[in-house]
């Protein structure tokens, strides 16, 4: 999947700005995203303040990104390279975004089983990209180190994302199975040992939000996860 230049420029912000109405909207409309969690808790539901959390230095990472989009000229040769390597990402994020906004107004709406398809599309897009399609990192571009940012962080607020809503959408006011448990720790267990420090950071991230916003035996087994998971990344990482 690619697409030209002069696409790109106006594709990745236009998606951006789209995505970010929509999280307006979520926020300040009534019911609000806030209300739409309180009245579906279920066992993957995390403190919401850390999705919030995440979102704003997230924000301004992309804008980061956008800005070298713009700026770089592809007629100079030693800018046409790194803005190949932005515009590799282009149509992905752009996926993303449009279907997080979308997301959000059936999340508000609270059509959770319909918003869920839009967070699985998103989540396993991002997954998709991080590992089968991102080139290995060069730490002496600035626009490889800025889309491994913000492609690994996109996807993994959206690890979080998908388990919130499919637990929202399906199970509300559920306890975890014994296979939600072992799904969770394996799959966490999976992901962390496949991880580089960005990626691998967001899962114990969003592992910790998941602590923080259950309770009881649930929440001390997150909790072990967490810790777990983040051993899996230093260990990985430190072993390179």
């Amino acid at each position: 999947m690619g697409v030209s230049y002069s696409t790109a420029k106006w594709l990745a912000p236009a998606s951006f700005l789209i995505d970010f109405a929509a999280q307006q909207y979520g926020l300040f409309s009534s019911p609000n995203m806030q209300d739409v969690n309180d009245a579906n808790i279920s066992f993957w539901s995390p403190q919401p303040y850390f999705i919030g959390a995440f979102f704003f230095p997230q924000q301004i990472l992309q804008l980061a990104w956008l800005y070298r989009l713009w700026k770089l000229d592809p007629s100079k040769q030693t800018e046409r390279a790194e803005l190949d390597t932005i515009a590799h990402y282009v149509p992905y994020y752009a996926i993303g975004n449009l279907c997080i906004a979308t997301w959000m107004i059936f999340w508000n709406s609270s059509q959770l089983q319909i918003s869920n398809i839009f967070v699985t599309i998103n989540s396993f897009t991002q997954l998709y990209y991080i590992f089968g399609l991102l080139p290995p990192m060069n730490t002496s571009s600035t626009s490889s180190v800025l889309t491994h940012i913000v492609a690994k962080t996109f996807g993994g607020i959206g690890v979080l994302d998908f388990l919130h809503n499919t637990s929202a959408g399906f199970f509300v006011g559920e306890d975890p199975s014994t296979a939600v448990k072992v799904i969770t720790g394996l799959g966490f267990a999976g992901l962390s040992a496949a991880s580089d420090w960005i990626f691998g950071g967001c899962m114990v991230y969003d592992l910790l939000a998941l602590t923080v916003g259950q309770s009881g035996s649930w929440r001390t087994l997150l909790g072990a996860y967490t810790v777990g998971s983040a051993a899996i990344v230093v260990a990985k990482n430190m072993a390179r």
